[in-house]
């Protein structure tokens, strides 16, 4: 077995989950996060006061109760999607369910990937099982279902229930603890602020974000702030770098993709930061430096927030302390903004014309 491309499908399944996981999350939040902004708005904090009330507010909170169940739902989408890329359809419905066991018996998101590869590996194995044509069926609508649910069962359900729950439930606890400590919320901020700037939407940075999600779904919202500030602050520092320095330091072309970074930027699209870094590669060191030290800003003032918080400048609107959100962005814009141009030369495209629509990034295996 090779082991190095092994890992490399494996990275590709988890990524391949995340991808599908993302709208369900994001919109999830948005979904949570209007009606309790618009509550605000009208001073009233808690819309579970309205559960069985009638009116407004009430209104208001059966529409926020819709968004927590599409944040309920991410470890499903996880589970049964990472089983699709392993097995293709027979896995989806065992790797569903593996999802919400996870959820159920508190296996976190450690849980839902690991029965997403169980129900994935076990569908692709029954695909070796040879019948005669007239029994095909039978394997497609009984054997399979049955064994890659059983397998799940047995695994997730049985065996590993309560060291993956042990393992869930220690490491949100150190989470929890590392943020409470000025010194270790600092470390963790500027880990993750700096994995953004990585690979600008590739599976680092990918991580990072989905790391902050998950401990969003424990209610422990520090982590998702630092990850959006860093994935807020870069493209937009690539756009205000346009703005600092002379319009001769950059081609016409990367000098308009800066100017459309602005919206890239507010609404939290890291892509956007791409062609200057398919320009220079030594920008990662900028980009990673530029997302630490905006996240780590960001923890030193204190960003918080007691909603599930929206990303981008939006972000600003579920932001408890408005200052520190803004100030972590500001801080990794402005350092983006001064440096990349003094250790990338912008000026030229190298015969090749880059734009937004020739960065793909394909994270699905098939």
């Amino acid at each position: 077995m090779n082991v190095k491309k092994t890992l490399k499908e494996w990275e590709g399944y988890i990524m391949s989950g995340i991808s599908y996981m993302i709208p369900t999350i994001i919109g999830g939040a948005i979904i949570v996060g209007i009606p309790q902004l618009i509550g605000m708005a009208c001073g009233v904090d808690d819309l579970g006061k309205f559960a069985k009330a009638t009116g407004f507010f009430h209104m208001l909170y059966q529409v926020n109760q819709v968004g927590w169940i599409g944040i309920s739902l991410v470890n499903l989408v996880i589970g049964g999607f990472t089983a699709y890329a392993i097995g293709d359809k027979p896995a989806l419905g065992a790797g569903f369910i593996g999802g919400q066991l996870a959820t159920n018996n508190q296996q976190g998101f450690i849980g839902a990937v690991i029965a997403g590869f169980i129900a994935g590996y076990v569908a692709r194995w029954c695909r070796k099982i040879h019948v005669s044509d007239k029994w095909k069926s039978a394997i497609e609508l009984l054997v399979t279902p049955l064994l890659t649910t059983g397998a799940v069962a047995v695994i997730n359900g049985l065996i590993l229930n309560a060291p993956l729950a042990a393992i869930n439930t220690g490491l949100l606890a150190w989470i929890k603890g590392m943020i409470t400590s000025k010194t270790n919320g600092l470390i963790v901020a500027l880990v993750l602020g700096g994995m953004i700037g990585v690979d600008l939407g590739g599976p680092v940075n990918k991580a990072a974000w989905a790391a902050g999600n998950f401990f969003f779904l424990e209610g422990v919202y520090q982590p998702c702030l630092y990850t959006n500030i860093a994935i807020c602050a870069i493209p937009l520092g690539y756009s205000l770098m346009t703005f600092v320095w002379p319009k001769k330091r950059f081609s016409g072309n990367l000098y308009e993709l800066g100017r459309s970074n602005l919206i890239s930027g507010a609404f939290g699209i890291t892509e956007g930061a791409i062609p200057y870094f398919l320009k220079a590669p030594q920008l990662i060191f900028v980009n990673v430096i530029g997302g630490a030290l905006g996240a780590g800003a960001g923890e030193l003032m204190g960003v918080n927030s007691h909603i599930p918080p929206l990303g981008g400048l939006p972000g600003i609107l579920t932001a408890d302390n408005i200052p520190a959100y803004v100030c972590g962005i500001l801080v990794c814009a402005v350092f983006i903004a001064v440096v990349a141009p003094l250790v990338a030369n912008f000026t030229e495209d190298n015969g090749k014309k880059i734009t937004e629509d020739d960065i793909q990034l394909d994270i699905t295996t098939e």
